[in-house]
């Protein structure tokens, strides 16, 4: 009787298929701006499961934002169940600055616990030490 309950829990653990998280390719442009308050947005397209999730980005910093630049990101978006998952309000600190040409990188988490980590070359003349926020729209 105990082998016929242990098979029947065995056998139901094995039909289930838990929800695992999985992980998407991104790519990213994003435009900054601002003196003392930065605004930006961009576009990106998500890669998941073999398809393409086109996306747009808007943020704000405050802090030290002087100047303007471009950043091209490419990166990952850990912990995805769907690519609704990357849609939400993002936060972020950090520190960078480009003249003509540099590099950005940046690691963001939303509420739905994706986690962005992104980085890529920045062209502009901008210098930032600022905490802000972006926020990802699925199109």
């Amino acid at each position: 009787m105990m082998l016929v309950a242990l098979l029947g829990f065995l056998a139901s653990a094995s039909l289930a298929t838990p929800s695992q998280a999985e992980i998407g390719a991104l790519r990213v442009v994003f435009t900054k701006g601002g003196f003392i308050v930065g605004v930006g947005g961009g576009q990106g397209v998500l890669t998941f499961r073999g398809r393409n999730y086109p996306f747009t980005v808007s943020g704000m910093s405050v802090g030290f934002t002087i100047g303007a630049s471009t950043t091209k990101f490419v990166g990952r978006a850990l912990n995805l169940r769907s690519p609704g998952d990357l849609a939400g309000s993002y936060v972020a600190g950090g520190a960078g600055g480009a003249i003509a040409a540099g590099a950005g990188g940046v690691q963001l988490q939303n509420a739905n616990g994706v986690i962005l980590q992104l980085s890529g070359p920045r062209v502009g003349a901008e210098v930032s030490a600022a905490v802000g926020g972006v926020t990802i729209t699925m199109r």
